[in-house]
This record gives structure tokens, C-alpha cells and sequence, in this order.
């Protein structure tokens, strides 16, 4: 039997995996991430690895927030990693701990990868995956492969502007859909309206208590990102679109009531085709398609 490391990285926690040949997760790890020093983290990575025992690891497949230069391997600007993270190469970093070779890709990509694999997806010839969390990700994968574009940078939304001079937080762009449509977006703009929350869910709360400042955010929410979903639809015309993170899968509604909005805003003979789904892989999705591109770039 083979196995793949899957890692990922996140802005709150790190999770490390081991998953076998059939996908199957057979032992993970978690642990705080350390956002100002990368060595931190990684070195203790590496002993949960030494931890599963003596396995035939093919490799590992790491998940990290973006934006990332998928060329050469390393953390670009990101907002959720902060100071010797930054153009950190951390594929490389990783490896030479490990001793095992190392792909890096952005965590929405390597959802959406999982979700192609064996999730909501599977068989279709077009993913589009979305990442509705702590920020705000897109993952396109086109006949079992990761799309990443000319450059390596394709699919990184948060800072497409949809709103003239509108919030922003970090360094997403003024008006970008993640300061908007994120879980950070959703909780920022609703502190900055006076309201004494401390996640997106709470905010929901109170818009169906009927308090105006929640409803006004939770609804710029849904309708933004109803608006970029339909742009996508109208680009790319994706077999599916899956949405995934807590705001997606825990707020109750959320999802089909883009589904809906979404449907009213692209041409009438697409809207048939409309298809926005809830992960069912929920937060192991980043952690399959890791393993996914790990097994994937041992088998070329």
C-alpha cells in the first residue's frame, strides 16, 4: 500500500494527514500555526510525519492560502500568513525537512481537485470550487486537472473588485469579493456598524433577528457573491460550482439562496444549467486533494 502526506496550512491551524492509495484519511493531526515564522511550523509538520511510523510515502501534497507562486513554490502576499512566510519558498523549505519531495498548491485549487476526485464533482468535466471561509478562494479543474493559467496565478478572486470604493481589509482591494462576501469580510463590516461579533454565523443571527446592520451585510454578502458566481458561469460555464469553508457549509440557506440569485443573473437558456452545490467533503477536501497531487505527480 502507497501513501501521500496531505498538509494544510492555514491562517488558524495546520492539518497534517496521512491518506492511502483509495484516498482514505487513515491518520491526522492538528496543531495552531505559527503566522510569523514558517520553520515553526514546518519542523513540527515533520514530526506528526515521523509519527505515523514506517509507511511507503510517496510524497507530500501541500495546501496553502493564496495568492502563491505555483512556479516556483513559494507563499506570495497572503493576508492569513504574515511576516518570513511571505515569498518564503515553502515547497522547497518542506522538502528539506521531510526529505520527501514536495507540490505545493493554493488550498481552493486542491479542493477543488478533491471534489473532482471523489466528492460532489466526480465525473464531471468541469469543477468550479469555492471557498467561502476565513477568506475567499476559487479552484477550477478541467478534466481532472488543476487549472492554474499562464502564470500560475489563475483563480485568485479575493481582491476582484466588485463594489466601487467598498471595504476592504488587509490587503485584499478596495471593494474586493473577499472584504465582502468572507467570513472576515462579513464579521469586519458588521463590527464596523457597531455590532459586538466575533464570527460571520453571529452576524446571521442577528440578521434573522431582524437587526438592519446584520441584514444589510449578510444580504451585500450573498448578493456579491451571486454576482461573481454568475460571472464565472458566464466565462467558464462550469459543470458545477461547489461551495465549501464555514460560512458556505454552517450558515443555513447560504448556499441555495446563491444558488438562486445566481440563476436569476445569467443568460435564461444557462440558467438550467445552474448547478451550486454544499461540499460534502466539508474541511477534509484541502487535505484529500493534497494527497490527490501528490499521488498524481508520482504517477506522471
Amino acid at each position: 500500500m502507497q501513501y501521500a502526506i496531505g498538509v494544510d496550512i492555514g491562517g488558524t491551524n495546520t492539518r497534517v494527514a496521512l491518506i492511502d492509495e483509495d484516498l482514505k484519511i487513515v491518520r491526522r493531526d492538528q496543531f495552531s500555526t505559527n503566522v510569523e515564522d514558517p520553520y515553526i511550523t514546518l519542523n513540527q509538520v515533520n514530526k506528526i510525519i515521523k509519527s505515523f511510523g514506517e509507511k511507503n510515502i510517496v510524497g507530500i501534497g501541500l495546501s496553502c492560502p493564496g495568492p502563491l507562486d505555483l512556479i516556483k513554490g513559494s507563499i506570495l502576499e497572503t493576508p492569513n500568513l504574515h511576516g518570513a512566510w511571505h515569498y518564503f519558498n515553502v515547497a522547497a523549505g518542506l522538502s528539506h525537512i521531510s526529505e520527501y519531495p514536495v507540490s505545493l498548491q493554493n488550498d481552493a485549487n486542491l479542493a477543488a481537485l478533491a471534489e473532482a476526485t471523489v466528492g460532489e464533482g466526480k465525473g464531471q468535466k468541469i469543477v468550479q470550487f469555492l471557498t467561502v471561509s476565513t477568506g475567499l478562494g476559487s479552484g477550477l479543474v478541467i478534466d481532472g486537472e488543476i487549472y492554474i493559467g499562464a502564470h500560475g496565478y489563475a483563480h485568485e478572486i479575493a481582491s476582484i473588485c466588485m463594489w466601487r470604493n467598498g471595504p476592504s481589509h488587509g490587503s485584499v482591494y478596495p471593494g474586493g469579493i473577499e472584504a465582502i462576501s468572507s467570513g472576515t469580510g462579513i464579521t469586519l463590516r458588521a463590527q464596523k456598524g457597531g455590532l459586538n461579533v466575533e464570527h460571520a454565523g453571529e452576524v446571521n443571527d442577528l440578521a434573522m433577528q431582524g437587526n438592519s446592520v446584520a441584514m444589510e451585510v449578510m444580504e451585500d454578502a450573498k448578493e456579491y457573491l451571486a454576482n461573481a458566481i454568475a460571472t464565472i458561469f458566464a466565462i467558464v460555464d462550469p459543470s458545477i460550482i461547489i461551495l465549501g469553508g464555514s460560512v458556505a457549509l454552517k450558515i443555513e440557506g447560504f448556499v441555495e439562496e446563491v444558488e438562486k440569485r445566481v440563476k436569476s443573473k445569467v443568460y435564461p437558456n444557462l440558467a438550467s444549467f445552474v448547478d451550486v452545490r454544499k461540499s460534502t467533503l466539508n474541511e477534509d477536501s484541502g487535505l484529500i486533494g493534497a494527497a490527490c497531487l501528490a499521488f498524481n505527480e508520482v504517477n506522471k
